[in-house]
């Protein structure tokens, strides 16, 4: 396969990677439907991972993937050069996108346990005693309601959207480098002088 034509089938792959990670983190700030004040919402939301890490980062390398292929901008050493560093920052984009995931599903939401008072009930448990793997715990959130569910879906969704992205945006640097080193396979055409 054509570098470029990689670019271009890499590129497809990222545009809806990145809008579900922004549909996905801006569900975050409305818990189980509800709308909350912005002190009653989850801390790891507010860092924008998925709208800005693994959404808006990653399309500016998804984009220019999408030109790649024929007479596009990665038909050439300058164009994958480009798309190469691109890539990467997306690489980075996706991998921010992971960690913040990762620290928002360990830290738990932000709910009311009953007293009217806002606090992350399972903030600073160990492995073996976290609600992650002990579902029955999940009830010390009254409000709101199914919190604890909607947060871990949708940081899940978030780690694994910023896992697949990054190693896509892996896969096109790689890509980049060889098409960068190697030449892309862009045909010439022939003429018949006669």
């Amino acid at each position: 396969m054509c570098t470029g034509k990689c670019s271009k089938c890499i590129g497809r792959l990222l545009l809806p990677l990145g809008l579900c990670a922004i549909i996905a983190n801006i569900l975050l700030y409305f818990p189980n439907g509800e709308v909350l004040d912005a002190d009653k919402i989850t801390d790891f939301v507010w860092y924008f991972h998925g709208i800005l890490g693994a959404g808006l980062i990653v399309y500016l390398p998804a984009f220019l993937m999408l030109g790649a292929g024929g007479d596009g901008c990665c038909a050439n050493r300058c164009g994958m050069l480009l798309s190469m560093l691109l890539s990467a920052m997306g690489f980075f984009g996706a991998v921010y996108c992971m960690i913040m995931s990762s620290l928002g599903l360990e830290q738990g939401p932000l709910c009311d346990t009953g007293d009217g008072d806002y606090v992350y009930p399972f903030r600073n448990q160990t492995l073996e005693e976290s609600y992650l793997f002990n579902q029955t715990t999940w009830d010390i959130c009254k409000k709101p309601k199914d919190v604890v569910l909607w947060n871990v879906t949708l940081f899940s969704i978030l780690l694994v959207i910023g896992a697949l992205e990054a190693v896509l945006c892996l896969i096109q640097v790689l890509n980049g480098l060889c098409g960068c080193l190697c030449g892309t396979c862009k045909r010439q055409r022939q003429t018949d002088v006669t």
